[in-house]
């Protein structure tokens, strides 16, 4: 086991005071942009927070370069990522008028996977306890600490007595055997170990860190979506990421290793121009459908190696087109038979895009093609004092990460009472219902 994950599991997050404003950072290390963004957790009356919410979150600053040194979410260049960072955090702290010492930290890179076990322990016919629930939910999450991989997230998807399923909260009720079906979405520990290093070396603590489409979702999804069966897709620069929600709750979690920074690099192998030209090319002009007027519009483009616009060419715009759709087509197909696999498919019947790759137009149209259920663009929700350049999907993830410290206490696992292998405790009883790990990176 590593030294930065010595149980198997990233660092856990203390529960937000009930009665006071916290101040929290988060820190979203794309493979595009770096973001970091500080808000004011506020406390709430019951009345008027919204399920699994007790505090308003409110933006106060924010801050965001364009990424080096990250590919697919990893850190390839220590020196180049670290300098990102601290201008990043320089500038949200500059605009929040606050020192940062502490970051929650997303996480899209490590082969993501989903795991799903059910537990059950011995509670001898009395009501159960708090220590029982703690209980259950150790011995479900130790039994999925396995070498070279970390734990990031441990959810409680579901409780039973006996015979009895779905309990929702099972404290005070009376059984012989009080169960758990837990969802584990864990990653390979060394991505997760060089990008904490990486936050670390620019000054700052990691307080936890969340699977990037898990915090899309937080930011993005109404309450009736993620109840009913909703299937979020954070399409970034370097990586798809898919989550699953249903009964409220993250089921399922996966990666795709195709992001809008291939379809970046397509454009400028088929045009024989420079990434930065594509990329300009891309925001403005791309689109997956052709239309009539492209064969007769042209578009300036400027070679690899020129600097003068004489020396620039024109272009029918429907070139770009026939480049980007195909690219576009495949990260969806492949989406699609990730989910067919994973079985969520048929359950999940809406799908919400986000992230900076789901902007190219006519993108959703595709999606609800290919897909085959409807599609919208998620933007983030319940988030006050968002700048305009911030309230598009692609600031998703990093505000989802504000949101994460008000659901971080459904996730009860202490570390430092789990040992490798499996649960301490006896009359433990451990069924792995489901194991899907993607070899996509």
């Amino acid at each position: 086991m590593s030294e930065a994950f010595p149980y198997g599991v990233v660092p856990k997050m203390r529960p937000l005071p009930a009665r006071r404003a916290v101040v929290v950072s988060a820190l979203d290390v794309g493979t595009s942009k770096i973001a970091c963004l500080v808000a004011r957790l506020r406390p709430t009356e019951a009345g008027d927070a919204l399920p699994d919410r007790s505090h308003m979150v409110e933006l106060i600053g924010i801050g965001h370069q364009r990424s080096r040194g990250v590919k697919g979410g990893q850190v390839v260049d220590m020196e180049a990522a670290e300098q990102a960072i601290r201008l990043a955090v320089d500038a949200a702290e500059r605009m929040a008028g606050v020192q940062i010492e502490s970051v929650i930290l997303s996480v899209s890179a490590g082969r993501l996977a989903s795991e799903t076990f059910h537990a059950e322990v011995g509670i001898a016919g009395h009501p159960v306890e708090d220590r029982d629930i703690r209980r259950v939910l150790q011995a479900g999450c130790a039994h999925s600490v396995r070498p070279n991989r970390a734990v990031v997230h441990s959810i409680a998807t579901g409780f039973g007595l006996d015979a009895t399923r779905g309990v929702r909260d099972p404290r005070g009720m009376v059984g012989q055997h009080l169960g758990v079906d837990m969802h584990i979405v864990t990653a390979e520990g060394a991505p997760l170990r060089n990008l904490m290093l990486c936050v670390e070396r620019s000054h700052l603590n990691v307080e936890t860190m969340v699977a990037a489409p898990y915090a899309a979702g937080l930011a993005s999804l109404v309450d009736d979506e993620s109840e009913m069966g909703v299937t979020l897709v954070d399409m970034g620069g370097g990586a798809t990421s898919v989550a699953v929600f249903q009964g409220g709750n993250l089921v399922h979690c996966d990666a795709i290793a195709l992001g809008g920074h291939h379809v970046t690099l397509d454009l400028a192998r088929g045009l024989s121009t420079s990434i930065d030209e594509a990329e300009r090319l891309k925001t403005l002009h791309a689109s997956v459908f052709p239309s009539i007027a492209d064969e007769r519009e042209q578009i300036a483009v400027t070679p690899v190696g020129e600097n003068e616009p004489e020396a620039a060419t024109y272009l029918p715009k429907s070139m770009i087109v026939k480049i980007v759709k195909p690219r576009v087509e495949e990260t969806l197909e492949l989406v699609r038979d990730r989910l067919r696999a994973s079985g969520y498919g048929a359950e999940a019947r809406r799908v919400v895009l986000t992230g900076g790759a789901c902007q190219l137009t006519g993108l959703p149209e595709l999606a609800r093609r290919i897909l085959d259920r409807p599609v919208r663009i998620g933007r983030p929700l319940g988030v006050r004092g968002l700048p305009e350049a911030a309230k598009g999907p692609a600031f998703a993830a990093g505000l989802g990460l504000l949101v994460f410290p008000q659901v971080a206490a459904l996730e009860h696992v202490d570390p430092r009472r789990m040992r490798r292998g499996g649960s301490t405790q006896k009359n433990t009883y451990i069924h792995r219902v489901g194991r899907w790990l993607k070899e996509s990176f």
